[in-house]
């Protein structure tokens, strides 16, 4: 089984599987299907599949016209049918893994997908989990349910884990040049991965095991989450001591060695930052340690969205008015830059928080025209001079690449600046920035 299915990859024959078709998913198929294999696209949100059966893509990053073309070569099979398990070689799992309300890890969109490949899978086939986890799901949550099917692991099927390294937005490194660690169960399940991934992505790094590899995942995203937890820190104390923390950064940036810049903002967004180190945080704790850094950075990250709303209450205070009932426009709501996703986008806490300050909150952001989320639903604003000069204060918390912010100055009574994106606009005393 173990050369059948070699042969089958190295001569690009194998059937490619993916369950869930997000930020992940979709490019790792499309990326797969450009290199020739056949991809089965499974999920169950139906909107989804609609578009997609359109032709049409809700990924900024993959374009309609990959789409289309992959679909009318028949490279690209849409379903929420999981029973097509049956036919595939590989099934590679991409679907969500938020936390529930307590903090704690909810794998059970992972659970639910095993659970449809056990029901359907046979001898010969891998299978690899992509959704960012604590340290041994792959071996201790996976592996028994799978396994529970009568089939033995390294024998009968083989199992892996690959982190998932998408950065939505990014120009220069994309699914296919971004390096891809891999560790199996087995040594024969890293070894298949490992061709797999070869066949369609330039650089592929092996690791001795699935939990070495899961590790490999939440320290990229813990290195990020401390880092900026401590420069968001160094901001509120620049602020009390009257010093411009961009300019410190700027000039430390400049030392060749030994320094990494990381600046502050209005709060952490998309899932990796905010989410992922709460699952080694977690595991940790199951192990009698504390991951104090962790719990600090987070701690320090979800006080920005607050931070930024006294800076609005300053900013109006400064001109004799009061939160309550002044028209402030939220600039940009998605997480980051030059995407339309929203998840856990810090803009959506400092709406909440305006609202709940009495402020008749509106906003503009070029990729999202209505926002309806938890209790906030809002239709975005026509990006021109009554927008702006209608408004008390605008609050600029994402800083889109395709947006005249010139224009928002020159039109705006009060600007708040929440990502320094104003740096080079001359001096305006209408500019507060964080």
């Amino acid at each position: 089984m173990f050369k059948e299915l070699k042969t089958k990859i190295l001569n690009k024959k194998a059937k490619i599987g993916i369950i869930g078709l997000g930020y992940v998913g979709l490019p790792l198929a499309i990326t797969f299907v450009k290199k020739g294999f056949t991809v089965y696209g499974m999920d169950v949100d139906k909107d989804r599949l609609a578009k997609l059966g359109r032709g049409i893509s809700y990924i900024l990053d993959v374009p309609s016209s990959e789409i289309r073309k992959a679909i009318s070569d028949r490279k690209f099979a849409i379903t929420n049918d999981f029973a097509h398990i049956k036919k595939l070689d590989a099934i590679i799992i991409c679907v969500p893994t938020p936390l529930y309300k307590t903090k704690e890890p909810d794998v059970s969109y992972i659970v639910s997908a095993v659970e449809n490949i056990k029901k359907y899978m046979k001898r010969g086939q891998i299978v690899i989990l992509e959704s960012t986890t604590y340290p041994g799901t792959t071996e201790e949550v996976m592996l028994p349910v799978l396994e529970s099917a009568g089939l033995k692991e390294g024998k009968d099927f083989y199992l892996a884990f690959s982190p998932e390294r998408i950065d939505p937005g990014n120009k220069k490194f994309d699914t296919k040049n971004t390096p891809k660690v891999i560790g199996g169960i087995s040594k024969k399940s890293t070894e298949l991965a490992r061709m797999l991934y070869e066949q369609a992505i330039d650089t592929v790094v092996p690791v001795s095991s699935s939990k070495v590899a899961e590790m490999v995942k939440l320290l990229e995203n813990t290195f990020r989450i401390v880092n900026i937890g401590m420069v968001n820190e160094l901001m509120l104390m620049c602020d009390r001591l009257g010093i411009d923390v961009w300019e410190v950064i700027d000039a430390a940036k400049t030392k060749p060695y030994g320094f990494m810049p990381f600046y502050p903002g209005p709060g952490v967004g998309g899932h990796c930052i905010p989410v992922d180190p709460i699952y080694l945080s977690w595991k940790a704790r199951m192990h009698g340690f504390e991951a104090r850094f962790i719990d600090l950075a987070s701690q320090v990250n979800s006080e920005m969205p607050r931070y930024v709303v006294s800076k609005v209450i300053e900013g109006l205070n400064n001109s004799s008015k009061p939160l309550k009932c002044s028209k402030v426009l939220v600039v940009g709501v998605a997480y980051k830059k030059d995407v339309k996703d929203l998840r856990e986008s810090p803009a959506l806490e400092i709406i909440d928080l305006l609202i709940k300050g009495g402020a008749l909150v509106s906003y503009y952001d070029p990729y999202l025209p209505y926002l309806k989320i938890h209790s906030i639903n809002l239709k975005g604003l026509e990006f021109n001079k009554n927008a702006f000069r209608d408004s008390d204060c605008v609050v600029i918390v994402t800083d889109h690449s395709n947006v005249d912010y010139d224009f928002i100055v020159k039109n705006s009574k009060l600007v708040i600046d929440t990502r320094n994106v104003l740096k080079n606009v001359k001096a305006r005393k209408n500019i507060i920035r964080l």
